[in-house]
């Protein structure tokens, strides 16, 4: 066995940006999706709803996202006790995004617009197994439908000329359009004499955070499909399905991931004069003699595997050849080993 150390110039670190599909359709477009009647009635369906893309009971069924409807006062659910105001399943769930993004027990929610922190939001966590590592901005469409209208979504990623960061990483503006830009140029919806956007967009968490008022403002109050309830006496997990009728009409949910993947590149130069001859006990004698004389001035050694030793001689890890590479006094070679991590 022959060692050779590895200078500084022999190891490289790199990093690459690979996009992959979210959904476990493997495809960029979500057209089909189901929800369970089981975790609906159970405890957690007070707080979100989860989303399919096949039928809960089928055996190979996972989670795509949640949905989860969140008001700040409590209204939209009922009440844990009737002798304390304020205090329900949707203040929980708007007190726990609120935590999460905004890092403020007392702050609200700012989509551009006065008062819009304190009225409801619809939060859509993409499952964590689904996104690995980040969203990828620009790819997020999701479309909308109440049967009579629709309402196209994504994220300004396009738009915006600096990044702005939050307790729960970067953050992005939800508006009109597709693809990262706007249908219109504009940033959201108006309202009265001041502009809000629909929503927040975190890539870093997987999370995509919709403004109920600009969502109810785009259909109108008259529809029966796109309000959400605001009373405090209302099934807790209703509103989580409000939206849900909304993207199933819609049809059209697109969205990639996005993961950096490291890698340690190790090349290894092997010189004319490095590496000719075998160890293996059939050319080597146990005084360390060559069996076969004419070796002597004319070996024909072959290369199959690399190892890759630390300091104290350790095997940290082997790089099989695709086929054998022949070696003697008038090769070289250059032997690039790639480590993902």
């Amino acid at each position: 066995m022959s060692f050779k150390k590895f200078d500084n110039e022999d190891v490289i670190v790199s990093a690459d940006s690979i996009s992959s599909t979210v959904w476990s359709t493997d495809a960029y477009e979500m057209t089909a999706t189901h929800t369970s009647s089981t975790q609906e009635a159970a405890t957690s369906g007070d707080y979100y709803l989860d989303v399919f893309h096949t039928g809960s009971a089928v055996a190979d069924a996972a989670v795509q996202y949640s949905i989860a409807y969140g008001e700040r006062n409590g209204n939209g659910s009922t009440v844990y006790n009737t002798n304390v105001t304020g205090k329900s399943p949707s203040s929980t769930i708007y007190g726990q995004y609120r935590s999460l993004i905004l890092g403020d027990e007392e702050a609200a929610f700012n989509f551009g617009g006065e008062n819009e922190g304190d009225k409801g939001i619809w939060a859509i966590s993409v499952d964590r197994a689904r996104y690995k590592e980040k969203l990828l901005p620009g790819t997020f469409n999701l479309k909308l439908n109440d049967s009579t209208s629709s309402l196209d979504l994504t994220d300004n990623s396009g738009l915006a000329t600096t990044v702005t960061y939050c307790d729960a990483g970067r953050v992005y503006e939800i508006i009109k359009g597709t693809n990262g830009t706007s249908h219109d140029g504009g940033t959201g919806y108006t309202t009265g004499n001041y502009q809000a956007s629909y929503g927040k967009f975190l890539p870093d968490v997987g999370l995509i955070l919709l403004n109920a008022k600009a969502i109810t403002h785009n259909f109108g109050d008259g529809s029966t499909v796109a309000n959400p309830s605001t009373g405090s006496a209302v099934n807790n997990g209703a509103n989580n399905t409000v939206l849900y009728n909304l993207i199933d009409r819609g049809n059209s949910f697109k969205l990639n991931s996005e993961e950096t993947i490291s890698s340690n590149y190790v090349f290894v130069r092997v010189r004319n004069s490095e590496f000719n001859y075998s160890n293996n006990p059939s050319n080597i004698t146990g005084s360390g003699e060559l069996r076969h004389d004419a070796m002597v001035n004319n070996p024909q050694a072959y290369i199959t595997s690399v190892g890759l030793y630390n300091n104290n001689n350790d095997l940290l890890g082997v790089a099989k050849l695709s086929r054998p590479l022949l070696k003697d006094f008038t090769k070289e070679a250059l032997i690039r080993i790639k480590l993902d991590y």
